[in-house]
């Protein structure tokens, strides 16, 4: 089998040809390449039927006289410029695509690891609609505004896990963030160190690690079980800061308690019957901000994460990605403008010659 055939086999859209390598991007609308070949036969069909019916009516002597401008090469021209304008047009938006041209595409940036706290009273609703949707929004954010850096995403509540690796397919982030809620959570209660450690394995264990680590941290600051200290300590020592973004009230809130039908029931008790406050602690996030270096943000009634996204940018990038991109030549200006020209001239031909009265 000569090997224009074995490409043929494998992908009849991509080929050789005369040394050439020639491709069409968008197939499907060659469906355009048969209507035209329609239109033009069946102009051509219409047209010689429209004579034979003169024809078979009158004597041929008495056709110019009787049926002055009646024409068999004109309609049938016509029909086979508006087809053949339909092939060209069908070939352009078939997008051809002639030679390839390989370059080296390197992405630079930094690695980011976010940790979206998930427990039950980020369902608090002392901003709005609810903690959990504003770090939501800050976090889209922040995906909509990095250019280049890697992004996982880690939820936590009373166990830390990841929600999304590393990647630079920040799509996929926001995919798994809108799966992220506090009544799928394994284990209830807030554990910001066990998060805090989780953020720094994936770093650490990163494929071509960046230089400049980061880890945000979006959350009320409310920590059930004193492992913090800990956490911070480590990610000191490993040279990761954590840009800490505050959610919430300092005033307090109730904790809203919902059911399966996500029907509001009641507020959150404690073992006493006294109804729950949830606070934003303030002092908590600053603290975990300041020992690694990092900086605590907070935007009541605003979105925070602009200001990290400044902070980020003026870290130090480096080469996360290097891979080979394949920019193939676009050929549709070929095919595009004798099809709009055909086209005119189709509009342009009367189907019938005028003549004037004698």
């Amino acid at each position: 089998m000569t090997p224009l055939l074995e490409l043929l086999k494998a992908d009849p859209w991509r080929f050789n040809f005369l040394g050439e390598h020639v491709s069409f991007a968008q197939p499907t609308y060659f469906w355009l390449c048969l209507v035209g070949l329609l239109v033009g036969t069946l102009s051509l069909v219409s047209a010689l039927r429209r004579r034979s019916r003169v024809s078979a009516l009158l004597a041929e002597r008495l056709v110019d006289k009787l049926a002055p401008g009646a024409s068999t090469w004109r309609p049938a021209v016509q029909g086979a410029l508006y087809g053949l304008g339909l092939v060209f047009f069908g070939i352009a938006l078939a997008q051809p695509q002639l030679g390839e041209e390989v370059k080296p595409e390197k992405r630079r940036g930094i690695d980011v690891v976010v940790a979206l706290d998930a427990s039950k009273s980020m369902l608090a609703r002392d901003v709005q609609p609810s903690r959990l949707d504003r770090a939501r929004l800050e976090l889209t954010t922040l995906l909509d505004e990095l250019k280049g850096d890697r992004v996982a995403l880690v939820a936590f509540a009373g166990d830390a896990f990841i929600q999304s690796p590393l990647t630079s397919d920040y799509s996929a982030v926001k995919l798994f963030l809108r799966a992220v809620e506090p009544d799928q959570m394994p284990q209830g209660g807030s554990n910001i160190g066990d998060a805090l450690r989780l953020s720094k394995q994936l770093l650490e264990n990163a494929d071509r690690g960046a230089k400049d680590k980061v880890v945000v941290l979006l959350s009320d600051g409310e920590d059930l079980v004193g492992e913090v200290d800990e956490a911070v300590a480590e990610l000191k020592r490993a040279n990761i800061q954590v840009l800490t973004v505050g959610v919430g009230s300092e005033q307090g809130e109730p904790i809203p308690v919902y059911n399966r039908r996500g029907e509001f029931v009641d507020f959150k008790k404690d073992s006493s019957g006294e109804t729950v406050i949830t606070r934003m602690d303030r002092t908590g996030l600053s603290a975990i901000a300041d020992a690694t270096g990092g900086a605590f943000y907070y935007q009541p009634r605003g979105v925070a994460m602009a200001q990290v996204v400044e902070r980020i940018d003026q870290m130090q990038k480096s080469e996360l990605e290097s891979r080979m991109f394949v920019r193939y030549g676009e050929r549709f200006q070929v095919f595009a403008l004798p099809g709009l020209v055909l086209l005119m001239l189709g509009m342009l031909l009367l189907p019938s010659a005028r003549r004037r009265p004698s």
